[in-house]
């Protein structure tokens, strides 16, 4: 008995001599400029506040990856950077850890829509037509002039999905952006889509990650593409590429636990660390992406507003990214879409 009581209080002792172990947190993001701002916002001043280490990681938004994870209970990541209709079939999936919203302070401080009950939306950007304006005679006003290829001849970059390209396939066809998903709902509205993408198919060149669409329009092999408007905005300085906000559509990323990951407990705190309106100040100083708690905005240099998605002028002509429209429908149109990409 009294081996026992010794052992237990020397144990006792020495696990209050030795401070708590700070978790790692394996963190995987879109890469490129995001994530070099997600480093110096967040995984740098974590880290400096003696949290853990952030080992980061990157990939393309592949959900497969994750269900797979999930269902085979061999979870390697804590969080994963998500977007919105993801994160929404995920949650009803059971692919991502549910939240306690009171976690992360008052709902009222975030744009509507950041906190959803599977991942906190932590910027707000916009998928943009964008330009480079040293190989146009004239600037494109909006996706009419995209599909325009006599006016603007010339190869155009779309992403590799049917999300986004479709919805811009329908304002070119004269569908206004507060209308599209509605029209796009119907099998009308989806035919008339793809009908429209047949028109400039021999001249689309397709991209698939972030970093491609000013590369392409920089090295003069499209002369406009659909991009996120920060990755345009971080290679403003050193070339004219421009975007047009019109027609855009706009939409948080967000962070999620992954089902069964370790150190839940961690990740939360992480991400509400995110979402603080210093980290996020830091976040949008970075790129050119809107913060999520609306709280950062005064914080912020006004000259860099103008980049920014969510200012009143440039969030006018935008719609809104409908998650439960790509919930619903996301996988039937990405078939189909992936189908018809596939024939020549």
């Amino acid at each position: 008995m009294s081996k026992t009581l010794s052992f237990s209080a020397l144990t006792l002792a020495m696990a209050c001599a030795m401070p708590a172990l700070a978790a790692d947190l394996t963190v995987i993001s879109f890469g490129g400029a995001n994530k070099a701002a997600q480093t110096k916002a967040y995984y740098q001043p974590w880290e400096a506040s003696g949290n853990g280490k952030i080992i980061a990681g990157e990939y393309n938004g592949e959900m497969a990856k994750v269900k797979a994870m999930v269902d085979t209970n061999s979870v390697s990541w804590n969080l994963v950077e998500v977007e919105s209709p993801e994160l929404s079939r995920g949650c009803d999936e059971g692919m991502f850890e549910e939240l306690d919203p009171a976690l992360f302070g008052d709902a009222a401080d975030y744009v509507d829509g950041a906190i959803q009950p599977c991942g906190v939306g932590f910027f707000v950007w916009s998928t943009v037509l964008a330009y480079n304006a040293d190989k146009l005679s004239s600037a494109p006003s909006g996706w009419a002039d995209f599909w325009d290829t006599e006016k603007f001849p010339g190869k155009r970059g779309l992403r590799k999905g049917a999300k986004y390209t479709l919805e811009f396939a329908l304002m070119a066809d004269g569908v206004p952006a507060k209308d599209v998903y509605g029209v796009l709902a119907t099998k009308e509205g989806q035919d008339r889509a793809f009908a429209k993408l047949d028109q400039i198919k021999p001249s689309i060149q397709w991209w698939e990650a972030g970093a491609q669409p000013p590369q392409f329009l920089a090295s003069g092999d499209v002369v406009m593409s659909s991009a996120y408007n920060g990755r345009i905005a971080a290679v403003q300085n050193e070339s004219n590429l421009k975007v047009v906000w019109n027609g855009g559509i706009y939409d948080f990323d967000a962070w999620a636990i992954p089902s069964g990951a370790k150190d839940k407990e961690a990740a939360e705190k992480f991400i509400a660390f995110s979402v603080s309106p210093e980290q996020q100040k830091i976040y949008s100083e970075n790129i050119a992406y809107g913060p999520a708690n609306k709280k950062a905005v005064a914080l912020l240099d006004p000259k860099l507003l103008k980049d920014m998605p969510t200012t009143p002028e440039n969030i006018a002509g935008q719609v809104a990214m409908d998650v439960t429209f790509w919930a619903d429908f996301g996988e039937q149109l990405e078939q189909r879409f992936n189908a018809w990409a596939a024939r020549n």
